[in-house]
């Protein structure tokens, strides 16, 4: 079983894929879509669309997880943040019938054990629970996050 997590953002959207084997979490890939203030609004999403469209025909997920948004306190930045949670969401649908959605409490509430951790505190738990090398990118890192959640909440590794 191969999981995609996706934590969505209008300048960097995070990726990053874990494969269950023998109930393991194997640790394949991750990455960052980033798009450029230069562009239009427009122009950033149908990025963000394509770059989700090239994971998943690369890597064909059987799971795609996805981050929920906040309520920021900026309405203008919570507007485009939903906008490109919107597009990964599409972009996935297209090739996937489910979509899981998890909060960023539940994900950090599963991989540090604490929900209100910061983005350093669920870096390194990432790291150290795909046992990785190196600190993954913060975005990357919550994408992983977002798969560790998927994988933990569903258990489907056990079938």
């Amino acid at each position: 079983m191969l999981v995609l997590g996706i934590d969505p953002g209008l300048k960097h959207t995070g990726f990053g894929l874990i494969k269950i084997e023998n109930r393991s979490s194997i640790y394949i890939g991750s990455g960052t879509i980033v798009t450029s203030v230069k562009q239009t609004t427009s122009q950033r999403l149908v990025i963000i669309f394509k770059g989700i469209q090239e994971i998943i025909e690369y890597y064909k997920p059987d799971q795609v997880c996805i981050e929920k948004i906040f309520l920021n306190i900026n309405p203008k930045t919570t507007l485009l943040l939903g906008q490109a949670r919107g597009v990964a969401i599409c972009a996935a649908t297209i090739s996937l019938s489910d979509i899981y959605e998890y909060t960023s409490l539940q994900i950090k509430q599963t991989v540090v054990g604490y929900g209100h951790a910061n983005k350093e505190q669920v870096q390194e738990m990432v790291k150290h629970l795909l046992k990785l090398s190196d600190t993954p990118h913060s975005d990357a890192a919550d994408a992983l996050a977002c798969a560790i959640t998927h994988i933990q909440h569903n258990k489907f590794n056990t079938r």
